[in-house]
């Protein structure tokens, strides 16, 4: 931050959906990661050269009483967002107009926490939206600048902490998995496979699905964000099953493709590896330094092959691609690798060289619709300092014998 500076993060609003209803309180991952606190209406302020050592990290949260305590359970005290946060100067939000202009005298610079990644797609104005308006009309003389490439370069990497929090979500994805491959059989329809999926995350104590769940047979597979799950799969068909479980506020990413009845076909057996040995190969390619454009380029070159050799693609095609959409594109139209912690699309640098401790997912695909078919495969690794990716899901089933063998069972 530059000097005389203040940034300042809000947790996320409690969402309406209609009448007295609203949507299950998920917290801002920006406030969650630097302090902890978990609860709405929530703000914490970093203010480096405040005059004033106890104001140089400071958080409001929301004054709870007997009522709020009884209707809607304990809120944190004082005490607690203390304990919770490491923070010792703890305010009620009550006085956050008082306590913020009087530490406004003392700064030149605000940061504010804008949402710039390169996913978003927000309409709904948030609380920091509102704040950062209302902070604007009130301190006009102040100049503003953005936290977002700060916490890029910080919660891209990992620390020890959170890649324990991420490898016991990975764990409990497994526990989901394996459940799957004794339950799945011709005539299943897709919601009973999530069912089964929620029952084991929350009995793991995981809160549900890191994401909304994708459980897509035959032809469904080649819708990439497939929802629906509301189809019944039939003998013959593969399942593409893009589901995975959070745990404390962190994602797992996993996707598997598998046989309804339990045995691949030769060719599906064929695609399946060619998929397979892609994401092999891509995960070799996660080392400290790869750039991120550069390491997909490779991926294509890997896929092109495979496809080659599956008789998808013959060598004209690759001859006369259009190099803006190159032709492995027509079977293989997504990324292969995204950041992944606190959101499942985490933040993390994609312009720079990658770090050790970045944790990335390894997703390849091949999509034909004429097949009916979709197939992905994913895993979740962390870049190591020297040597292969370190891969968070290494004990998840991924063979075709061993799935085959596991459905048998």
């Amino acid at each position: 931050m530059k000097p005389k500076s203040i940034a300042v993060f809000n947790s996320n609003d409690v969402y309406p959906i209609s009448a007295d209803a609203t949507m299950p309180f998920e917290q801002q991952r920006d406030i969650f990661y630097l302090s902890g606190a978990d609860q709405e209406e929530t703000i914490l302020i970093l203010f480096p050269d405040a005059l004033d050592k106890k104001h140089r990290e400071v958080l409001f949260v929301r004054e709870t009483n007997e009522h709020i305590a009884i209707w809607e359970g304990e809120k944190l005290t004082k005490e607690r967002a203390t304990e919770v946060s490491g923070i010792q100067t703890i305010y009620w939000l009550s006085d956050f107009d008082k306590v913020f202009f009087d530490l406004m005298t003392e700064a030149d610079t605000v940061y504010f926490n804008t949402n710039e990644h390169y996913r978003q797609a927000v309409e709904t104005q948030t609380r920091e939206d509102r704040f950062i308006k209302k902070c604007k009309e009130n301190f006009p003389a102040h100049q503003w600048a953005k936290s977002f490439p700060i916490l890029q370069q910080i919660r891209g990497v990992k620390e020890p902490e959170e890649l324990d929090l991420m490898q016991t979500a990975c764990n409990i994805t497994e526990k989901g998995f394996r459940r799957l491959l004794g339950f799945i059989k011709p005539g299943v329809w897709e919601y009973e496979i999530e069912a089964e999926l929620l029952h084991e995350f929350i009995r793991n104590r995981s809160k549900g699905f890191a994401y909304t769940p994708i459980i897509a047979s035959g032809n469904n597979a080649n819708v990439l964000h497939y929802i629906e799950n509301n189809q019944q799969c039939k003998d013959g068909d593969l399942i593409l099953m893009d589901v995975a479980a959070e745990y404390a506020n962190y994602s797992s990413d996993l996707t598997r493709t598998i046989p309804v009845n339990g045995k691949f076909t030769k060719r599906q057996a064929a695609v399946y590896n060619a998929v397979l040995r892609v994401k092999n190969e891509a995960t070799k390619l996660l080392v400290p330094g790869t750039l991120w454009a550069e390491y997909h380029k490779e991926c294509g070159k890997l896929m092109t092959s495979e496809l080659l050799g599956l008789g998808l693609l013959d060598k004209a095609d690759v001859q006369n691609e259009n190099p803006d959409w190159p032709a492995y594109k027509k079977y293989f139209m997504h990324g292969t690798s995204h950041h992944i912690g606190l959101n499942t699309h985490d933040y993390g640098e994609l312009k720079t060289p990658m770090k050790a401790n970045m944790v990335f997912t390894v997703e390849p695909g091949i999509y034909i619709p004429e097949e009916k078919m979709g197939i992905r495969i994913e895993d979740d690794v962390v870049i190591q300092e020297k040597g292969a990716p370190f891969n968070l899901m290494a004990n998840i089933p991924i063979e075709v014998e061993e799935l085959e063998e596991l459905m048998h069972a």
